[in-house]
């Protein structure tokens, strides 16, 4: 675990091992997912690790049997962090959220909560570290809706995906971890040069 004390790509792959013994050869360490979500911050969206980092992330979450606390939390994080990522970070992060709630169907009242439960304010503590006592089951996802309005039109389509039932089968993420600011915007001059020129 002193590894994972010295921090980024060193952190990252000290939890890829723990990952490897929890899994293969049984090692009980309770404080993995505490250490994970300890590393979601604004950061993990423009270090050059994102798209490891990323992959090792839905490798970690992808087990159906976690808590569906621990599942809202991360999904809560991210979602925060989201609203300062930029454009190709979140058209990988806003996937990756929804196949959190595809997984964990315990966790769509983050999205869909039934009338009568009114919030004044978000209870989810962005500032606590134990996902446990973050409160984010008892939140809500609204960065998603106001995602919805962003600038750019691909992210605004991406956080839409939450207004229809989401779909069962999970959206790959994988040819949207490398997916880098230059490849966006490419993408965005191949439309407008589609349409004719006005003159």
């Amino acid at each position: 675990t002193r590894a994972y004390d010295v921090g980024g790509a060193i952190s990252l792959l000290a939890l890829n091992g723990l990952f490897i013994l929890i899994h293969q050869h049984n090692l009980e360490y309770p404080d993995f997912y505490r250490k994970l979500y300890g590393l979601l911050d604004p950061s993990v969206f423009h270090v050059k690790y994102r798209a490891r980092f990323f992959h090792l992330a839905d490798l970690f979450l992808s087990s159906s049997h976690l808590p569906a606390y621990l599942v809202a939390a991360f999904a809560k994080r991210l979602s925060r962090l989201a609203l300062t990522a930029p454009p190709e970070a979140l058209l990988m992060v806003l996937p990756f959220i929804c196949n959190l709630l595809r997984r964990h169907p315990a966790c769509r009242v983050l999205v869909h909560r039934p009338l009568g439960h009114e919030l004044d304010a978000d209870p989810y503590d962005p500032e606590e570290e134990d996902p446990a006592k973050s409160r984010a089951l008892e939140s809500s996802l609204w960065e998603l809706q106001a995602l919805q309005q962003h600038y750019h039109p691909e992210v605004s389509q991406a956080a839409s995906v939450i207004n229809q039932a989401l779909s069962v089968p999970e959206v790959s993420i994988a040819p949207l971890l490398e997916l880098t600011a230059f490849e966006v915007f490419e993408r965005d001059l191949k439309k407008k040069g589609q349409g004719s020129v006005p003159l």
